[in-house]
């Protein structure tokens, strides 16, 4: 295994720890829990083993940091087309629910996935099929 020759400010420490109690998704949080721990002077191998990184993975990840500070630590963004349904779209969809179908034109005193999803198009211009917005149901608790 080749050694990682890379100097960290000395305020890398204290930068990564306010970064943990900032960040709320697992997935960066274990990141910069195994760079803090490189950072204080444990083995890459040590640390990929203890929170089961690869040792390459970890590797990737000290060089980002290293680089770019802790923006280097977050998910980049993914290609592909964006989803249809946003946080907006799913909050207006629930105060859809609460409310009387018959308020909105139904004929029946019950919403199906079909009519919200005609209302849904109607107010917000944005059209999902009836099995989309079961799906957005189905999140709802």
């Amino acid at each position: 295994m080749r050694t990682l020759k890379l100097h960290f400010p000395d305020n890398a420490l204290p930068t990564l720890d306010t970064f943990l109690k900032k960040t709320k998704e697992a997935r960066v949080f274990r990141r910069a829990q195994a760079v803090r721990d490189v950072v204080k002077g444990q083995r890459l191998q040590t640390v990929s083993d203890t929170l089961h990184f690869t040792y390459s993975a970890l590797r990737k990840w000290i060089y980002r940091f290293a680089h770019q500070g802790v923006h280097g630590l977050v998910d980049r963004p993914r290609s592909g087309r964006p989803p249809k349904v946003t946080c907006a779209l799913e909050q207006h969809l629930q105060r859809l629910v609460e409310q009387d179908p018959l308020e909105h034109g139904s004929l029946h005193s019950q919403w199906s996935c079909r009519e919200l999803a005609t209302v849904l198009a109607r107010e917000t211009g944005v059209q999902l099929g009836r099995e989309s917005v079961r799906g957005v149901l189905k999140k709802i608790p």
